[in-house]
């Protein structure tokens, strides 16, 4: 066999394998870190039977991905840690009942609204507190970086309440029920999921606040954004976003 053939039949095996490699590459799916604080149901929490992440926007999040074509990657962080975390992107985006504020705005960005929430306060069942004013003098709770205990902190500051800052709100429920501390302020819906779940406790009063949920995205990822919120419409327009509404948020409804 001639050189010229053998060259040319090489040639044509390394075209094949390159074209190859480069198809495997381009099918690859890209892998998203999704920073989650699992202790905020019905929006995420940690399945007892299964120990794996559930909930609805946990759900939703798998929506997303799916009609997007990516793969995410639970990655479970306290609260106080998630929004610095997201702030100096090391997340691709976070899931965690995160408040859209205009001061979180200058650090990351934000999806379409998903969800509107209230900050309530939750107390022992005998208890007679209801009212701001109400907790004068008393010790209330919040998870640390919350816009719950953002606002407990203000009452703080105002000479009301002593302030007590917790790491995972459970705790804080806990702390209630078991007459550590007199209140804690958090978003409603949450509260509600505790208050069945743990018992003894009651929310009283009126919302505090008028927030909107949406998922946080790293600030030098405008394009995952924009799949992000294609992908949520979409799923308002097939009806798939009310369906995980209505399996989580039925109790409340």
């Amino acid at each position: 066999m001639k050189k010229s053939s053998l060259w040319l039949i090489a040639l044509v095996i390394l075209t094949v394998v390159l074209v190859a490699g480069c198809g495997s590459k381009s099918d690859e799916k890209v892998t998203y870190r999704v920073g989650t604080d699992p202790t905020w149901p019905p929006f995420q929490m940690i399945d007892e039977n299964t120990k794996e992440i559930t909930g609805f926007e946990t759900d939703l999040v798998k929506e997303i991905a799916a009609l997007s074509g990516f793969d995410v990657e639970f990655v479970n962080v306290t609260f106080d840690a998630l929004i610095p975390g997201i702030a100096s992107c090391q997340y691709d985006f976070a899931a965690s009942t995160i408040t859209i504020t205009e001061a979180r705005k200058k650090n990351m960005l934000f999806t379409d609204p998903l969800v509107q929430i209230g900050q309530i306060m939750t107390v022992a069942e005998g208890s007679d507190l209801v009212n701001k004013e109400d907790f004068a003098g008393k010790v209330i709770g919040g998870q640390t970086g919350t816009t719950g205990a953002i606002m407990a902190q203000e009452w703080a500051d105002e000479g009301l309440v002593t302030y007590r800052g917790y790491e995972t709100v459970d705790l804080a429920f806990l702390d209630v029920k078991n007459g550590q501390l007199d209140g804690v302020l958090s978003d409603n819906t949450m509260a509600d999921s505790y208050v069945a779940s743990l018992g003894g406790l009651k929310t009283v009063g009126d919302l505090y606040s008028s927030e909107e949920i949406g998922i946080a995205v790293c600030k030098n990822k405008a394009d995952l954004l924009d799949q992000i919120n294609t992908a949520i419409k979409t799923l308002k327009d097939n009806g798939k976003f009310d369906e995980l509404y209505k399996k989580y948020f039925a109790a409340a409804e």
